[in-house]
């Protein structure tokens, strides 16, 4: 299995998405994931902000990328909630401009999701079907970029099993996948290990995310996803499941990203997930691939 991360971990430390890649040369990580912004911001232009934006030329960035740090995406982050009123207006021309940035930058999955909540002044039949043409309009041209498109457990639809094996039924593509986060999963109050072993045949991409004890106790169960964790992967309370979740796609051949999601506090606290990661993986006999 191949170990990355997502730059999400440098958001309160306001590094730059150069910063991440001089953290992955450091670390010997050769796989990143960022949040792609559609249009300019102040932050982002100071250097502020870890991700990337769509005006940044895709190829160029890539053959930076690889020629000086060694890295290449696993994926991107166009996660706009597709399940209110504003998926498809907003939600859906993203999506497709991403897909054209992402076949020159080299990224082989994009992510998407819906909302944190019920969508206002829906019934859920209603939004599922709005979501569901939105899907189809989006993997028509997927398919043309031979990107896949994962759906990431994350929000009010998607930490519902029944209602997730719906969404990936969507559209019969061989295009859409799943972006299991083993942090939301748990924190919605379900078994990360029993979602894994439902969709072990859908899975494209992961999201490693641990959950301290006093966030889990505060919300677990009321909540459906979190921005990112205030805890090293290791150090909480979701540990154990995501070893049994290593396992389990260990033992069903998954090779591709397992991407490291955490509060980086600067460097230190991804760090120490990732020498928990790695230690992890020699532990289950799964080999480390860069």
């Amino acid at each position: 299995m191949k170990i990355g991360f997502h730059t999400d971990a440098f958001n309160t430390s306001f590094r730059s998405f150069e910063a991440c890649l001089e953290w992955a040369q450091r670390n010997d990580v050769h796989f990143i994931e960022c949040g792609l912004i559609d249009g300019v911001s102040w932050i982002h232009g100071l250097g502020y902000q870890p991700h990337v934006a769509l005006y940044e030329d895709p190829l160029m960035l890539k053959n930076r990328m690889a020629e000086t740090y060694g890295v290449r995406f696993s994926q991107v982050d166009a996660a706009f909630p597709l399940s209110g009123r504003e998926g498809p207006c907003y939600g859906v021309p993203y999506v497709l401009k991403t897909l054209q940035w992402a076949k020159l930058a080299g990224a082989p999955c994009i992510a998407t999701t819906d909302g944190l909540h019920r969508p206002e002044g829906m019934s859920d039949a209603e939004a599922m079907d709005m979501m569901k043409r939105s899907y189809e309009q989006i993997l028509t041209v997927a398919e043309a970029y031979g990107i896949f498109i994962n759906i990431e457990v994350h929000g009010y639809f998607t930490t519902k099993p029944d209602m997730l094996e719906k969404m990936l039924a969507f559209c019969d593509s061989p295009w859409l996948g799943l972006n299991m986060d083993t942090g939301n999963s748990f924190i919605a109050g379900q078994d990360p290990v029993e979602f894994v072993k439902r969709f072990i045949g859908e899975i494209r991409h992961v999201h490693v995310k641990d959950v301290s004890e006093s966030l889990a106790e505060m919300v677990r169960g009321n909540a459906t996803g979190i921005a990112l964790s205030h805890c090293a992967i290791g150090g909480g309370v979701n540990a154990d499941n995501i070893r049994a979740c290593l396992a389990l796609l260990r033992d069903a051949g998954y090779t591709g990203v397992l991407s490291m999601e955490c509060e980086g506090a600067g460097g230190p606290m991804i760090e120490a997930s990732l020498a928990w990661m790695r230690g992890t993986l020699a532990e289950l006999g799964i080999p480390e691939e860069k």
